[in-house]
């Protein structure tokens, strides 16, 4: 099954499940932010290679923000996650974790991986 044909809602369901298993809480403001970045990215990996250019600005006009509170508010979700998170998880997705001494992924290396993650997910089914 192609990422494009699959419902927005089946999709931020999927993303949404990938996310609480790694540990962003959704509380955080960058939570959503975060999200609608990998429904982004999945859709369009181009997105991803154009962060602060295409994506950043794209979630601030929908969240009405700005393009910098977007990149801090997903850069403080990832850390939350990267320190608190499932590391048994991040280890399976990363190829490394925290226990391993590496520093957290970039914003975009995470919503990169993940959004690569999604796509391979729903082709393979």
């Amino acid at each position: 099954m192609e990422i494009n044909t699959v419902k927005d809602c089946d999709l931020e369901r999927y993303i949404t499940d990938i996310m609480l298993d790694i540990g962003v809480p959704a509380h955080l403001k960058g939570y959503q932010y975060l999200r609608d970045a990998i429904m982004l990215s999945g859709r369009d990996m181009e997105v991803v290679s154009r962060v602060t250019k295409l994506l950043y600005p794209t979630i601030a006009r929908r969240f009405r923000t700005t393009d910098q509170k977007v990149e801090r508010a997903i850069r403080n979700a990832i850390e939350v996650s990267w320190t608190r998170g499932n590391t048994d998880t991040f280890e399976r997705m990363f190829g490394y974790s925290v226990c391993s001494g590496r520093t957290r992924p970039t914003n975009s290396e995470y919503i990169a991986r993940i959004a690569d993650k999604v796509r391979l997910d729903f082709k393979a089914m």
